[in-house]
């Protein structure tokens, strides 16, 4: 189907084998403000049909074909094309079959005819106009949502998450999403939502842990009037209000353990009841989950269900932590300057090769998020249009107490420190070597296994 156009000329065809009644259509329709073509038989009409009109007025008798055969034409050749039939004819049949065949309406010649015409043109360019806007609203959330728009990035591990979103975009399996905390876990939620069957259906987030055990329940589920003291009307709760869309269930590891038996009940029945009431609501609804905590280890200590486990789990997605994301480091940074420059009218700055030195260097505990705030305050305190490695507000003193704050294998370890030095000083083996005191052919060997990218 053609998309919907709008325009403050609208081309309207009249087909009508009547030369005065023609006549007087095209003059109200003038007078309502749109561009208007005559046509006496169908094949005139034919003939012009790739200048592609807005809409088109057909008499169902004509003297070359029936109406019926110039619809199935015009369906052809300009499927989704707005036709109207005016006819003399009163047969109901005839109406309802051409309506069915894709007429919008069948209007009866009488007196009031060209009223109902006004009327019925009215309607269908307001329809036309909500439709438009509707496929513009969804292109632009299309385009926001694009995986390689929302998460900035072309690094393996980036681009190794990219691949698992779109096997999750393929199909209704659950998601669950571990990494740490300002890693982009809710970005990537929203990314598999909306580039989903489900992307016209709403999007409902709820951070677990934000909110107080005893009101979760009734957050999550609902409750009618009167269900506990301080209920004074119904409330819909979230599953209801994701309802044919994805419940984003952040930081899930949070969720007291006497709830998680009725929301692994609610996700095995999917159907759920208010609290305080009887009313059985079924729900057709997509679980996304992420927490920044090891289920593994709650579950061993009893904190955490397995078979709540077991059940949200589908397909899991591991975040990395910023610092093992190589050059996306400089890459998400650019995009922040660009950004915050943009959004407060400042010139565009470019970060200096000291502060990208720095920035690929450090260590980010507060990943993404600890990045986003460290750019945007370079911003402010550089005084020209180069941010410097001063301009950086980091605490590198930190950065040997951060990286033993992840356990990690000896040989890990040593990668992580080759790999600061190698930045640190320009990739100079020899340099590296001789500061470390290991062999140079240890690094190039681990150079050549990529162990250090």
């Amino acid at each position: 189907m053609a998309k919907p156009k709008l325009s403050s000329q609208y081309k309207i065809f009249v087909v009508e084998d009547n030369t005065l009644y023609a006549q007087i259509l095209k003059k109200q329709l003038l007078d309502d403000g749109y561009l208007v073509k005559v046509f006496h038989n169908g094949r005139d009409f034919m003939a012009n049909l790739d200048e592609k009109p807005d809409l088109v007025t057909l008499d169902y008798t004509l003297p070359d074909m029936t109406g019926y055969d110039v619809l199935k034409k015009i369906q052809k050749r300009m499927p989704g094309t707005n036709v109207i039939i005016i006819s003399a004819q009163e047969n109901i049949n005839t109406a309802i079959d051409l309506m069915k065949n894709g007429a919008y309406d069948y209007i009866m010649k009488a007196a009031d005819t060209r009223e109902k015409l006004s009327n019925v043109i009215k309607n269908i360019r307001e329809r036309d106009q909500l439709r438009t806007e509707n496929i513009i609203l969804k292109d632009a959330v299309k385009e926001k949502y694009n995986f390689r728009n929302l998460i900035k990035g072309n690094s393996r591990e980036i681009e190794h998450i990219f691949e698992l979103m779109d096997k999750a975009v393929q199909t209704q399996i659950s998601v669950s999403i571990s990494g740490a905390t300002g890693t982009g876990k809710e970005l990537v939620a929203k990314g598999i939502h909306y580039n989903s069957k489900r992307s016209n259906k709403p999007f409902v987030a709820v951070n677990v842990s934000a909110i107080p055990d005893g009101l979760i329940e009734s957050e999550l589920f609902g409750h009618e009037k009167g269900a506990f003291t301080g209920a004074d009307s119904r409330k819909i709760g979230k599953f209801e209000q994701a309802n044919g869309g994805t419940l984003f269930l952040d930081e899930i590891a949070d969720l007291e353990i006497g709830l998680q038996a009725k929301l692994l009940r609610v996700l095995q029945e999917r159907e759920l009841i208010r609290l305080g009431g009887s009313e059985t609501i079924p729900l057709d609804v997509r679980i996304i989950t992420a927490t920044h905590k090891n289920l593994g280890t709650l579950i061993a200590e009893g904190k955490f269900r397995k078979d709540l486990y077991y059940r949200l789990l589908g397909l899991p997605i591991e975040l990395p932590p910023l610092r093992d994301r190589g050059n996306d480091i400089i890459l998400l940074a650019k995009h922040f300057v660009d950004e915050f420059c943009r959004e407060n009218d400042m010139e565009r700055k470019e970060i200096s090769d000291e502060a990208k030195k720095l920035l690929l260097t450090y260590h980010f505990p507060g990943n993404i998020r600890e990045l986003k705030a460290v750019m945007e305050l370079s911003c402010v305190l550089s005084n020209r249009n180069v941010i410097k490695a001063s301009h950086l507000n980091m605490n590198v003193d930190n950065n040997v107490q951060n990286l033993l704050a992840t356990e990690k294998t000896i040989e890990e370890y040593t990668q992580e420190i080759i790999k600061h030095f190698l930045i640190k000083y320009n990739q100079n083996v020899r340099l590296v070597a001789n500061k470390l005191g290991v062999g140079k052919s240890t690094i190039y060997r681990m150079l050549q296994k990529k162990e250090l990218e």
